[in-house]
């Protein structure tokens, strides 16, 4: 447990970034899916425009540090690729 003051701050620090970080990698789960599911469905308009709001979702979260930077040009990479291959 922590027993200095500034110890005792980081833990509340740490735990309001967590929250927020939290609430980011959620925020972003829910853009993939939605692209995931118009993929399922064979909708390809549907899963362009949700591409395009995940992509700048993902985008804002590494900006914001909540992931790395090659994670998600990893993620949005994979899954431009999964809609493109629709078309054909």
């Amino acid at each position: 447990m922590a027993n200095t003051n500034s110890a005792k701050k980081m833990v509340r620090k740490i735990a309001r970034r967590t929250a927020v970080n939290k609430a980011r990698r959620s925020r972003v789960r829910t853009f993939v899916k939605k692209v995931e599911l118009a993929i399922a469905a064979g909708n390809q308009a549907e899963a362009k425009t949700a591409l395009v709001k995940a992509e700048s979702e993902m985008m804002r979260a590494v900006s914001n540090g909540v992931f790395h930077k090659n994670t998600g040009s990893r993620k949005v990479s994979r899954l431009s690729a999964r809609v493109k291959a629709m078309s054909a």
